[in-house]
């Protein structure tokens, strides 16, 4: 399994923090309904493992990623639970060189020269960059990938449906990366409509910029 194959197909991976194991299921239905596959849970709560699980068991057909990994013994508990990548908001070698190991695709965040120099070591072919706006948005993505060509780019961190249209303008961005479509207070409050609305919403987006090439 590709990471770039994954995320490019889409063009968005949502990043998804849950409170309760049982909202997988309704936000994974609502997903689909919007016509993404693949989804990023992260591990800033109790329930992550057990939300993977349960996002997997119920759909089948979905891609279901750990992200916010800082070290080994997450991710082995991510993918014990089923997840198929893990993603990272910065660049830990140990973590990196591990997932290589097991062949588990990865997606490291990056915000330096140097961290990005570190992928290039092991062949990496796609990173995340965050948190992007507070690191210079467009303009410091631009200035930072210009030593790297080949090197795409999943920016995270402030972008949203007002803004995803211009990253998507640069030829290095492989997809965008967000919370907006999944905010807490959506799943909280049960607005699962609102959660596929805003999934086609982002999805239309990333298709129209994708045939403006």
């Amino acid at each position: 399994m590709d990471i770039l194959e994954i995320t490019g197909k889409h063009g968005l991976l949502t990043a998804i923090e849950l409170q309760n194991a049982q909202d997988a299921v309704p936000l994974g239905r609502a997903l689909i309904d919007g016509g993404l596959t693949v989804a990023e849970i992260t591990f800033r709560t109790p329930a992550a493992a057990e939300a993977v699980k349960t996002m997997v068991h119920a759909y089948p057909e979905m891609i279901v990623g750990a992200g916010s990994i800082v070290q080994i013994k997450q991710a082995e508990q991510a993918v014990a639970a089923g997840a198929k990548f893990i993603v990272s908001a910065g660049f830990n070698p140990v973590l990196v060189d591990w997932c290589i190991e097991k062949n588990i695709p990865t997606l490291p965040g990056v915000a330096t020269a140097s961290e990005i120099m570190q992928a290039v070591i092991r062949d990496l072919k796609v990173l995340k960059f965050f948190p992007a706006e507070v690191m210079g948005g467009l303009n410091g993505l631009k200035a930072l990938s210009a030593p790297f060509p080949g090197m795409k780019f999943i920016p995270m961190g402030g972008i949203s449906a007002a803004n995803m249209a211009e990253y998507l303008k640069l030829p290095y961005i492989h997809a965008i990366g967000g919370s907006w479509p999944v905010k807490k207070n959506l799943i909280a409050e049960g607005r699962y409509d609102e959660v596929t609305r805003l999934i086609c919403e982002a999805l239309a987006i990333f298709k129209e910029a994708r045939m403006r090439g």
